[in-house]
């Protein structure tokens, strides 16, 4: 009698735990899929709501419950609430937390030994030329790589931003920028380029910037104008200097771990809604920057300074990617990059 009471205690405790099994969550917190409740689908991002890359992936939420008729929820934690970007893209490549967001090419570059390159500085002409180059296929072979080695899906391209130096103290030509103590992302051709046009490059994390200048462990930034104003970086670097060294590319993300879990249906909306909110953001962006700097400038946060040595910058430049392209086997790319007219 007691053996049969506890083998039918032991049953109902094995009941419950299989039941728990096939109720938790399959992506620890990411998508959730069955039983008629919506599919929820967790996104994250450094910034608030007011920030171009928020927007873009609102767009994107918006885009995919338009062109998909069943129930799909988005959870959007902003404010680095999740950790950070290089954070978000090790949980897609994993399958957990997170599935959706918007994560620069520096920290793709683990999966992918090309990914840079999309990030490189003095890699685009001009914004046409940018614009050009992201709606046609010359980035295809970095996508493939990345999604084959990382499992992480780009179904778009954000960006828009034109980096500019953010510095304690004016510069404006080579000669002040020799030396200069200046944070760069992590990426290799990132120290390599800075180092190049005579600079002293060190990699920070994002979210230590502030303090590291504030401080004097480094005497420069570089980012995009939503960046400056965001991380309020004007307040320990109010000298801009205009060198415009880089106009970013933005890759609107998601786990292939969770995607592969969805409807056939859910599927095409992501990739059709993330191209389409990919040029969302980049028209954002790109059209804003200039009026941050204004505003900023306006308000007597900052003051801009043109760098009258520009075009030294790019030549000193040139080897590095001819030589860092050829390094990480991406020749053809990067000479296809340069041929769009």
């Amino acid at each position: 009698m007691k053996q049969s009471y506890v083998v039918g205690v032991l049953c109902i405790i094995l009941g419950v735990a299989i039941f728990v099994a096939t109720r938790r969550d399959p992506n620890n917190g990411a998508a959730q899929l069955g039983d008629g409740q919506p599919i929820v689908l967790r996104g994250a991002t450094q910034f608030d709501e007011a920030h171009a890359f928020t927007r873009t992936l609102r767009r994107f939420e918006e885009l995919v419950q338009e062109y998909y008729d069943g129930p799909v929820q988005f959870d959007l934690y902003k404010n680095s609430e999740l950790g950070l970007e290089k954070d978000y893209f090790a949980n897609m490549s994993q399958g957990i937390a997170v599935d959706y967001g918007i994560v620069s090419p520096a920290h793709m570059s683990t999966f992918s030994p090309s990914a840079p390159l999309m990030d490189m500085p003095f890699l685009f002409r001009d914004v046409d030329h940018w614009n050009t180059v992201l709606d046609g296929d010359a980035l295809d072979p970095i996508v493939d790589e990345i999604a084959k080695n990382a499992n992480v899906l780009l179904i778009g391209f954000a960006g828009g931003g034109t980096r500019n130096l953010i510095v304690r103290k004016p510069v404006t030509n080579l000669q002040q920028l020799q030396g200069l103590s200046i944070r760069v992302m992590g990426a290799p051709i990132q120290t390599r380029i800075f180092q190049a046009i005579t600079a002293a490059p060190t990699v920070i994390a994002y979210n230590e910037i502030y303090n590291a200048m504030q401080t004097g462990v480094i005497d420069a930034a570089e980012n995009e104008a939503a960046g400056l104003k965001q991380m309020k970086f004007y307040e320990v670097g109010p000298e801009i200097s205009l060198t415009q060294h880089a106009i970013t590319v933005r890759p609107i993300c998601f786990s292939g771990a969770t995607f592969k879990k969805l409807p056939a249906e859910l599927q095409e909306a992501i990739r059709r809604a993330g191209r389409e909110a990919g040029a969302y953001g980049r028209q954002l962006e790109s059209s804003e920057d200039s009026q941050i700097l204004d505003q900023l400038k306006s308000e007597g946060k900052i003051r801009l300074h043109e760098f009258s040595t520009r075009d030294e910058l790019m030549q000193l430049a040139e080897p590095v990617k001819t030589a860092y392209a050829k390094e990480i086997q991406a020749e053809s790319i990067l000479a296809k990059i340069e041929s769009i007219k």
